[in-house]
């Protein structure tokens, strides 16, 4: 017997014909493995063990043929296959796609990892934690014995940037600056926390203005240059939104002016009136706008992290932030925490306030 790396147990045993018998398979604990050999003794010893047919050899398993299969068999949301498509052909295949995925060992994935592109932090980490993925799925598969991604902290993706939410001065000259059709649609982004897909997909029959409200059930997002609908990013992101008081009259407005009558009709349509706003159409009218507000870094996916500041700042909890942003986790809700500028000074008067309080 021997204690593969994986943690599992190999059993073989030398027959009667002179020649070694491994099992068919690898066992999860050594107890296994035993049971395993004593059955084979036990035939050998009755006479009744057999010699297996010889083992027809296949052609080994290619690197691209593996991948191939795993990602064949992954429920996976189209930009997220489009997305490891890319990184599989441009960066994965050309390296490691004509090697047998049993050769592709710890040496040669740290060469392989040193040779991406080092200006490229993000693709470099989401490179390295896709090919560990599927090299841990090959493990499961019995594949291989173990994963050669030994590469400490190699798959963390880098935040290339800080990023800082835009103030309620920067937010107001924005949607002043932003054509009037896509007022809402920056209010909604920026005090309800939603995702840009999120609101593009938006239909008259998600949003209650009385009880202020919107419902996000469906998310778009382009794979190819065209629009596909689907659920939004996690479960947790199926959810009813409120939206604060003072932005509901100018989503009515939205409504009563530049949306169809019809429950279905998208809430910002594209020129036509029917299809999805295309996101360069969008993004052309945003950089306008941001930078009338001089804030030429701010992207339309900051105005998200605005939203969970302002909702921080109001007093929300850090699972109530969890809620509202959608995120099924409370890490995930964590990233779009912000310490805004000056709130320590006001913290700070607040605790004095506190301690004049208790003293008298």
């Amino acid at each position: 017997m021997r204690k593969l790396p994986s943690g599992r147990w190999q059993a073989s045993f030398v027959g009667p014909d002179l020649a070694r018998h491994s099992a068919p398979h690898t066992f999860e604990t050594k107890g296994d493995a035993e049971g395993w050999l004593g059955r084979r003794h036990a035939e050998v010893v009755a006479g009744e063990w057999q010699a297996p047919a010889p083992v027809v050899r296949v052609a080994p398993l290619t690197f691209d043929a593996y991948s191939a299969q795993w990602l064949r068999e992954r429920d996976l949301k189209p930009r997220t296959r489009e997305g490891y498509e890319h990184l599989l052909r441009r960066y994965l295949a050309p390296v490691l796609g004509s090697l047998t995925i049993d050769s592709v060992t710890p040496s040669v994935v740290r060469t392989w990892w040193s040779q991406l592109p080092s200006d490229l932090p993000t693709v470099r980490a989401r490179s390295y934690a896709l090919l560990k993925a599927i090299m841990n799925t090959a493990v499961a598969d019995e594949v291989i014995d173990s994963n050669p991604c030994r590469i400490r902290g190699a798959a963390n993706t880098p935040r290339a940037r800080e990023i800082r939410p835009a103030s309620l001065e920067e937010l107001s000259v924005i949607v002043e600056a932003i054509p009037s059709r896509h007022r809402a649609l920056v209010l909604l982004c920026a005090w309800c926390a939603l995702r840009s897909g999120e609101v593009l997909e938006m239909r008259r029959k998600d949003v209650d203005v009385v009880a202020g409200t919107v419902r996000v059930v469906r998310a778009v997002s382009w794979v190819g240059g065209l629009a596909v609908v689907g659920t939004p990013k996690s479960a947790a992101g199926t959810r009813v939104v409120s939206m604060p008081p003072h932005i509901v009259p100018a989503v009515a407005h939205h409504l009563d002016t530049m949306t169809a009558a019809a429950p279905d009709a998208l809430l910002f349509p594209g020129r036509d009136g029917v299809t999805h706003l295309q996101p360069s159409t969008l993004h052309r009218n945003w950089r306008l706008a941001r930078e009338t507000a001089g804030r030429p870094d701010l992207r339309v996916h900051d105005l998200r992290h605005t939203g969970a500041t302002m909702a921080a700042r109001a007093g929300a909890t850090l699972a109530e932030l969890q809620q509202r942003l959608g995120h099924s986790s409370v890490s995930a809700a964590l990233r779009y925490q912000h310490a805004a500028q000056g709130r320590d000074k006001e913290i700070a008067a607040a605790l004095s306030v506190m301690a004049g309080r208790e003293s008298r």
